[in-house]
């Protein structure tokens, strides 16, 4: 008869069931099919339930500790617009992003533990290229309306991504087994992010609020993301939108 404690104990738990339950999660956070991630997650779930496997486990990954991305967001008017898109993408992530200005342009830093931060950057690179390509596309009458179309498409466009990505997370959590100690551990490793930040970023000082977006280039921007590819695929070097200066 098997012994009830090392049901309970985690590092007890079969390798090759740990890495099924990692690959099922990859198919999930990779598939650009809906259904087909939330048949994966939920999979995935009830065999970190019924193996009560630690999630500290599933997490484990080579080198996977806390750092800081650094990210140059260059220089006019679409900064802030950029700034909105890398924040919803790597809040999404569980990663934090703070910004400041120097000589030769904005340089977003953003803190989180290396996988996410990594996921992180690779999302950003591929929807800014995404929305500067749907943004190229349109020309108003003049040259400071085009701009300032522009500019209003890309705050919209972040607006939706970040709906979209708060509905994949809402999915996933809610099929998270209520006896899965997953969301403990995910609470666990956002303090942990919160802290580091804290340590390297030290006093943080609000930003002004960026000047309004027009509706008709903010509305824009939200249709377009709605059609946006979600998917971690690396995508074709294609030139973003340029600084705007």
């Amino acid at each position: 008869m098997t012994n009830p404690a090392n049901l309970s104990d985690p590092h007890r738990v079969d390798a090759s069931m740990v890495d099924k339950v990692r690959k099922l999660l990859a198919m999930a956070e990779g598939s650009a099919n809906s259904n087909e991630a939330d048949a994966f997650s939920r999979k995935a779930a009830e065999l970190i339930a019924a193996h009560r496997i630690d999630p500290d486990r599933l997490r484990a990954e080579a080198n996977d500790d806390l750092a800081v991305l650094e990210m140059m967001l260059g220089r006019g008017a679409y900064v802030r617009g950029r700034l909105a898109l890398l924040q919803v993408v790597a809040e999404a992530h569980g990663c934090r992003v703070v910004f400041e200005a120097r000589q030769r342009g904005t340089l977003a830093f953003a803190a989180g533990f290396r996988s996410d931060l990594d996921t992180t950057e690779l999302l950003y690179t591929s929807l800014h290229a995404q929305a500067s390509s749907r943004m190229a596309a349109v020309r108003r009458p003049t040259a400071a309306a085009t701009q300032q179309w522009r500019r209003s498409f890309l705050f919209g466009y972040a607006d939706q991504i970040r709906q979209m990505l708060q509905k994949s997370a809402d999915r996933a959590q809610h099929h998270v087994h209520p006896s899965s100690a997953a969301l403990p551990a995910l609470r666990a490793r956002d303090r942990r992010v919160d802290e580091f930040s804290r340590q390297r970023f030290g006093r943080v000082v609000a930003a002004r609020r960026p000047k309004a977006a027009t509706v008709t280039g903010f509305e824009a921007g939200r249709r377009a993301a709605s059609s946006a590819d979600l998917g971690r695929q690396r995508i074709g070097a294609r030139k973003a939108l340029g600084a705007g200066r």
